[in-house]
């Protein structure tokens, strides 16, 4: 092999290494238990329910090396039409919570549901990737983070999508602000959890509102 011939293979094993390292440094960190969707199902809040919803957050999960982990979506169910009523609080075990970049979001469920004690907002509330999620001031806007939860965490009876198996225009279901930004300067609209019902349950309704058919993933082992 001549030494133009050298160059060019040694040139080619740098890229395929700076490829792979690449590779690597996308991998969330390893404390990653906490993520926002990067991406719905595609139907509006049919999330094809509670299990659906369980299993899209694996998913992801997977995608990027965390699929070892147990994950569980941050929703609530009302117990209507005869399904068992679930409040998101009691999915997602005891913390702490770390997003996508190594940093705590909260330290115990206490704290994730205190405004003044949880670190969820533009900066922290991450993909499984870790990309930001677009927010007020973007285009376009997909600050609604499904939950049917109050700020408590509890079920809000009559907003939870059929317990997520609906995409109909009528309907409604809660939402959070992850960027903790609203059209009001007052608490509700700076919720991460608990801003406002959705106008329905279809992708376009929860457009149309500023949203996108994401939600929270937490990891409960």
């Amino acid at each position: 092999m001549n030494g133009t011939a050298l160059v060019i293979a040694a040139m080619a094993l740098v890229g395929v290494g700076a490829q792979g390292a690449a590779a690597q440094d996308a991998r969330p960190d390893a404390r990653m238990n906490f993520f926002i969707t990067s991406a719905g199902p595609g139907k509006g809040a049919d999330l094809g329910g509670l299990a659906g919803a369980d299993r899209h957050c694996q998913t992801l999960a997977a995608a990027v090396g965390a699929g070892g982990k147990t994950w569980r979506a941050y929703l609530s169910t009302d117990g209507t039409g005869g399904a068992k009523k679930a409040n998101a609080r009691d999915r997602i075990g005891n913390g702490p919570w770390y997003n996508a970049k190594g940093v705590m979001i909260a330290a115990s469920l206490a704290d994730l549901h205190d405004p003044a004690k949880n670190k969820i907002d533009k900066t922290t509330g991450l993909s499984e990737k870790g990309t930001p999620i677009n927010g007020r001031g973007d285009s376009p806007n997909m600050h609604d983070i499904l939950t049917g939860s109050d700020a408590n965490g509890m079920a809000v009876a009559g907003k939870t999508c059929g317990n997520w198996t609906s995409s109909d225009s009528g309907g409604s279901g809660f939402v959070g602000h992850h960027d903790r930004a609203g059209l009001r300067d007052d608490a509700p609209s700076k919720s991460w959890n608990a801003s406002h019902p959705s106008r329905g349950c279809s992708q376009d309704n929860l457009r149309g509102t500023g949203g996108n058919g994401f939600f929270y993933c937490f990891a409960v082992r």
